[in-house]
């Protein structure tokens, strides 16, 4: 686990991302780049990514959350059939892509109304343990979500969140023109435009 990520705001995030308040760098550093290498992930790590996911927060404790692991040069292709045309041009550079998913109903049948807060709690948290290692992740929402659910062989009661792409950076030079223009930590609006006490204000 490296301590500099928690410590210190990354050069490449300075001059890109300012924070109103102090927070831990860890949430500065941890941004979504599309330019990634094949350096293979290892079992351990990546393990440890889910694991830090499965330990979200959840409503009830239901854990809606389900993670499908694509690793190998045969589950990676099934994965690249349902992605859209724009995401394939990089996030077929990825070592590992997970599709998240979370289930609808309770144990008992009853709908659960908090299962997609709780899978965004979940990817969070992936995301956080990943940059925490030096490893990257970038969120995919556009891709096939039927052609997705019928290849992976999904149940109908799952709704299908995002694919996330894991792998080590790589150089934005390796993107095709116009993607690698997009390849720097973005901004936040205003804490203001978000944050309202007692009532949302119209202005």
């Amino acid at each position: 686990m490296s301590l500099e990520v928690v410590q210190t705001i990354a050069e490449e995030v300075q001059g890109n991302r300012t924070p109103e308040n102090g927070i831990s760098p860890l949430f500065l550093n941890r941004w979504s780049p599309r330019a990634f290498t094949n350096q293979p992930i290892t079992d351990e790590d990546l393990n440890a990514i889910l694991e830090a996911a499965h330990w979200a927060p959840s409503s009830y404790n239901d854990q809606p959350w389900r993670f499908i692991v694509a690793k190998t040069e045969e589950h990676l292709g099934v994965f690249q059939a349902f992605l859209g045309d724009f995401n394939k041009l990089w996030a077929s550079s990825a070592p590992v892509l997970v599709l998240i998913a979370s289930d609808s109903k309770r144990e008992n049948g009853d709908p659960n109304g908090a299962h997609a807060f709780d899978a965004g709690a979940a990817w969070s948290s992936l995301a956080l343990q990943a940059t925490l290692k030096g490893i990257s992740t970038h969120a995919i929402g556009g891709f096939d979500r039927e052609v997705a659910r019928r290849v992976l062989e999904i149940p109908e009661q799952f709704e299908l969140h995002a694919v996330i792409a894991i792998g080590y950076r790589g150089d934005k030079s390796s993107l095709p023109e116009g993607i690698a223009e997009r390849e720097v930590p973005n901004g936040r609006k205003p804490l203001n435009q978000v944050v309202f006490e007692g009532k949302v204000s119209k202005e």
